[in-house]
């Protein structure tokens, strides 16, 4: 399934079948989550105009906490990770 111009609601729907968490700048994924509730569960990037290199310096420095978001049994009732440098 290609979702590079589906709509938030499709790219969703589709996270939400397939097992994903949604990786994002979108604050309209938060109001989904907050509606709707998880999963999908959804890593709220708030860099602002970022490179992609910082980036993904950013998803290094907290890859322990988003691997413990998606995966620890903690973070269960937790829908949204906000993370922002």
């Amino acid at each position: 399934m290609l979702l590079e111009n589906a709509s938030d609601r499709k790219i969703w729907e589709f996270a939400k079948k397939e097992g994903f968490t949604i990786v994002t700048f979108d604050a309209d994924f938060y109001d989904l989550v907050t509606l709707f509730g998880h999963p999908p569960k959804i890593i709220w990037l708030r860099l602002g105009n970022s490179s992609t290199q910082n980036i993904i310096k950013c998803i290094e420095n907290h890859f322990n906490l988003i691997e413990a978001f998606i995966k620890d049994d903690n973070y269960k009732n937790i829908g949204c990770l906000e993370i922002d440098e």
